[in-house]
């Protein structure tokens, strides 16, 4: 069960009318928003930097954001893809159009959220939280000075493992049906100094992999090598390491994860140097803050999207975010991806109340945790379409609190009607 953090005693400090816990790009996409439509809004994140996995935990590049011609992840999300761009930090070469600078981006995301008006505060944890009421009563921030409980109109979760909605008791599910694993984490790494023109093909590549594994040179359950390529010339991106049966909200499973990740960074790291063309003088030029987790938490909501909406491309009245990434789910238990497609140029919508968590009335879920099944979070669970149903929390929170209502009785019309305003994509508008 999860523990408040709280003992009744402490003073409670009412900090700001909107909080956001989270900084990657779920949450400084809903500061950005609440603050813009006037609400008084503070941004909490654990590092001295924001990004998320885009910073901390190296994910890149940018996943499909279009269905067929039409972009469909805008709004606050086209404006990160504009201030990369504008620091020479987005798509500067031709074969890594989506690729970001992930040092860069730390500036850039910095300038976007304080053009808003967003107060931020940076080295700061959730710890807990109290009830009451049918709302969320306060918050407990671990930060440097100690504990410290803070109050708001309205709470926004995004902090990727559903933590805030996790110690106020909120009801969640995690992993697959049928053993309640979730997807592997991956530790993503680069390395640099590498001779592009001398690199096989992905097939050869693939094929001295399968080599290396089938005389035990290389211990890694993936099925592949999974590369990109990015901003900068002669460093290759590689997401392809793959931690399994671990739970990422335990911090003795994150630990060993976070052990066994490196491990696997430096064995392929050493296969690629040793056979494949191109490496032999190339070195490991980052590995992440964090490793990148898939999947953990999903808080029950009052709709549960599913897979079936996914790959029906099913819209909905409410729809406040849409999304069209493929089902794409890396084997809990070990080797394979089973990716299904949703029909061509489709896109699916993401109802708001997937935000709304049962049982609170001042608590929007923001990024990878809305509610949904395994499956249709492999889809969800990007992190242009977090970006945007981020988005769509923050106007939500910022009509609640200027309204002084609750998050089920705000027009979702409005919303929507906002978002669109505001550069969104939202099916049926605009």
């Amino acid at each position: 069960m999860p523990a408040s953090g709280l003992s009744g005693a402490e003073p409670v400090e009412r900090i700001a009318e909107v909080v956001v816990c989270g900084g990657g790009p779920a949450g400084l996409c809903a500061a950005v928003a609440a603050a813009e439509m006037g609400a008084d809004t503070l941004l909490v994140e654990r590092y001295g930097f924001l990004g998320g996995m885009m910073t901390a935990g190296l994910v890149n590049p940018f996943m499909k954001y279009h269905a067929g011609e039409e972009q469909i992840n805008a709004g606050v999300f086209q404006r990160i893809i504009d201030y990369l761009t504008e620091a020479g930090a987005y798509g500067v070469l031709p074969r890594a159009r989506s690729a970001f600078d992930p040092e860069l981006a730390k500036i850039v995301l910095d300038r976007l959220v304080l053009d808003a008006g967003v107060k931020l505060l940076l080295h700061t944890s959730i710890c807990g939280a109290e009830v009451g009421g049918g709302g969320l009563r306060a918050a407990m921030l671990h930060e440097k000075g100690g504990l410290r409980p803070v109050a708001a109109d309205v709470f926004i979760d995004a902090t990727g493992d559903a933590d805030l909605a996790y110690f106020a008791g909120a009801p969640f599910q995690q992993g697959r049906d049928e053993d309640g694993f979730c997807q592997p984490m991956t530790t993503n790494f680069r390395m640099a100094g590498v001779d592009e023109d001398a690199m096989p093909s992905r097939e050869e590549i693939n094929a001295l992999y399968d080599a290396a594994k089938s005389e035990g040179a290389v211990e890694n359950p993936r099925e592949n090598v999974l590369f990109f390529y990015t901003t900068r010339p002669g460093e290759i991106h590689f997401n392809t390491t793959r931690i399994v049966k671990l739970d990422a909200t335990d911090s003795t499973d994150l630990s060993t994860a976070e052990l066994e990740g490196r491990r696997q960074v430096a064995q392929m790291a050493r296969f690629l140097r040793e056979r494949v063309p191109g490496f032999a003088e190339a070195w490991v030029s980052a590995v992440p803050t964090q490793i990148g987790v898939r999947e953990s938490r999903r808080i029950m909501g009052d709709y549960v999207l599913t897979a079936e909406d996914v790959l029906a491309a099913r819209k909905f009245e409410d729809g406040i975010a849409r999304g069209a990434y493929d089902v794409d789910i890396h084997n809990p238990a070990g080797t394979g991806t089973v990716i299904k497609h949703l029909p061509p140029g489709e896109a699916y919508d993401i109802p708001y109340r997937c935000l709304c968590p049962q049982g609170f009335d001042n608590l929007l879920i923001a990024g990878r945790p809305i509610s949904s099944d395994h499956e249709a979070h492999s889809s969800h669970r990007v992190m242009p379409i977090a970006a945007c149903n981020g988005e769509a929390a923050g106007v939500a929170a910022a009509l609640c609190a200027l309204n002084a209502t609750d998050i089920r009785s705000v027009d979702t019309g409005q919303v929507r009607e906002t978002l669109a305003a505001r550069g969104a994509s939202i099916y049926g508008l605009g």
